[in-house]
């Protein structure tokens, strides 16, 4: 079983930057894809970015160059540095494991933390 804890959230202003990090137990961190979701008020939950096991990356599209997913295996920790924020970008964000990319970025993964609120004053 495996545990992940987000940290790092908090309230930033417009144009601000931010950086989550998630950090896992439980299970061999190296061996899971990544990912980081977020929901906002009164939406679904969507991808934000994911990393695989090999460090391969996937954003949305609406995040490129502002958001950047990394991994350190070594410290079983996945961060999310996210720059030039947004109003837009107030949600809750999760952190998110699977043993497959491809089962991760549909938000069918095995394993959430509990979420960390980011809030955006304009």
């Amino acid at each position: 079983q495996v545990q992940l804890v987000e940290s790092g959230g908090g309230l930033v202003q417009h144009g601000g930057s931010l950086r989550l990090s998630c950090a896992a137990s439980g299970g061999t961190f190296s061996n899971y894809a990544m990912g980081w979701f977020r929901q906002g008020s009164g939406k679904q939950r969507d991808l934000v970015a994911a990393i695989a096991s090999g460090g391969t990356t996937i954003y949305v599209d609406s995040m490129k160059g502002r958001f950047t997913i990394s991994r350190d295996d070594a410290k079983n920790t996945v961060y999310l540095q996210m720059n030039s924020l947004e109003p837009e970008d107030t949600a809750v964000y999760y952190c998110a494991a699977d043993r497959t990319l491809h089962t991760l970025v549909q938000g069918a993964n095995d394993y959430w933390g509990q979420g960390t609120q980011v809030t955006v004053s304009s």
